[in-house]
C-alpha cells in the first residue's frame, strides 16, 4: 500500500478505517455509519471512478458483510470496500447516489441476504419469483431441492446402487436433521 494512499485514508478516517493488503489488493473496513463516506471518498478523493460490483457475505452468527469492489482505471488498481452490518438490524445507506451501477447489486443483496439499503430508489425483488419467502444466500436457508432429490456431492460406498453396502447415510449440507425421508 503506497504511503500517500494510507496517509489520505488516515487523515480522513483516523482509527475508524482499517486498511489491509492481501495478494496485492487493498481492503478497507469501516463501520456501517462510515460506509457512505468511505464509498464517496474512494470515488472523489482516491480516484476509484469505476464501480465493479457489490454483494453480501453471510457471517454467522451475528453479522453480514457488505463488500464493494471499485477500480481506478488510470492506475489499473482495484480496491475492496467492506462493512459489517448486524444480523438483527441489517441496514446500510444506499450508495446509488455515488455509483449508479450499485442499484442492481443492492437490490440483489437485499433479496438474497435481507440487507436493507436505506434511501435506495427502488428496493424491490429482482430475481426471485413473486411470493418467494426468505433469503436464499443466508447460511440458515434450507434448500428444499437438496431433500427432494439425491445429493450428488458425496459418493459413499453403496450410494451408487451397486457395490459395497452403504455406511451411514447423511443429509447434504444445509439440510436440517428432521427433513427428508426417515431413513436419511
Amino acid at each position: 500500500m503506497n504511503a500517500g494512499f494510507g496517509g489520505r485514508l488516515s487523515a480522513r478516517f483516523g482509527e475508524r478505517a482499517e486498511a489491509t493488503e492481501s495478494y496485492g489488493d487493498i481492503t478497507i473496513d469501516v463501520a456501517p455509519a462510515d460506509w457512505l463516506e468511505l464509498v464517496t471518498f474512494a470515488r472523489d478523493d482516491l480516484g476509484y471512478a469505476y464501480f465493479d460490483w457489490l454483494t453480501g457475505v453471510d457471517d454467522p452468527p451475528e453479522a453480514f458483510l457488505v463488500v464493494a469492489h471499485v477500480y481506478h482505471p488510470p492506475a489499473g488498481e482495484r480496491l475492496l470496500l467492506r462493512t459489517r452490518v448486524p444480523r438483527e438490524h441489517p441496514h446500510l445507506p444506499t450508495v446509488v447516489g455515488v455509483y449508479r451501477g450499485a442499484n442492481w447489486h443492492e437490490r440483489e443483496t437485499y433479496e438474497m441476504f435481507g440487507v436493507i439499503f436505506d434511501g435506495h430508489p427502488n428496493l424491490v425483488p429482482l430475481l426471485l419469483p413473486d411470493g418467494f419467502e426468505g433469503h436464499p444466500l443466508r447460511k440458515e436457508f434450507v434448500l428444499a431441492a437438496r431433500v427432494a432429490k439425491p445429493w450428488p456431492g458425496a459418493k459413499e460406498p453403496g450410494e451408487s446402487g451397486h457395490g459395497a453396502p452403504s455406511r451411514r447415510k447423511t443429509l447434504p449440507p444445509g439440510v436440517p436433521a428432521d427433513w427428508g425421508p426417515p431413513d436419511a
